[in-house]
Parts: C-alpha cells; structure tokens; sequence
C-alpha cells in the first residue's frame, strides 16, 4: 500500500477510535443492558429527561439494586412501537389528543 495511502488511513483509524473512545460506542462495549448514561447517549436524550421517563414508566426499565438499566432490544421494541403510534396518530383527527400510554 502507497505510504500516503496507509497514512491517510492510520490518520482515520486514529480519529474514529478517538471519537469512539469519547463517546463510549466501541463496537465491542455495545451492551445489551445499558446504564442510564449509555441508554440515554443511545436515545439522544440527557439522563435527567431519562430518569423521569424511566421512573414514570414511560420507558421499558428495571432497577438493579438502585441503579435504573435498560435491554438495548426492549428500547428498540419501544422506539418501533412509538414510532407506529405517532404514524397512526398523524391519520387521525390532530385535533384529538392521546394520552400516552406507559412503556408495558
């Protein structure tokens, strides 16, 4: 491999570990279970909006001792149902409001 190849590389290799580092998202530190942290790096969401959801039970979550966690699989079960709801609430009449229903 031409040397300005291979650096190039090296150069990219660097950087996405580093920003993979930073984040906490190597692909061998994916987890099933998830803290709040990571579940709500995972989410997009601050821990604080996470705790609340979580403790309202508007988020599938257990507690292990007193710490919340969260199954990877049962948030992306989670995320596909919202999802379907909010595309069959867009069908509906927007002047009807749901409630919204607990993560169970």
């Amino acid at each position: 491999m031409p040397e300005c190849i291979a650096g190039k590389l090296c150069l990219w290799v660097t950087i996405m570990r580093s920003a993979a580092v930073r984040s906490n998202l190597l692909v061998s530190e994916l987890r099933e279970v998830m803290d709040i942290r990571q579940a709500s790096e995972y989410l997009g969401i601050s821990s604080d909006t996470l705790y609340k959801y979580a403790s309202e039970g508007f988020v599938p979550a257990f507690k292990l001792g007193n710490r919340w966690r969260f199954k990877r699989s049962r948030m992306d079960e989670w995320m596909d149902r919202q999802s379907d709801l909010h595309a069959a609430d867009a069908d509906a009449d927007p002047r009807e409001k749901k409630p919204v229903r607990p993560a169970f």
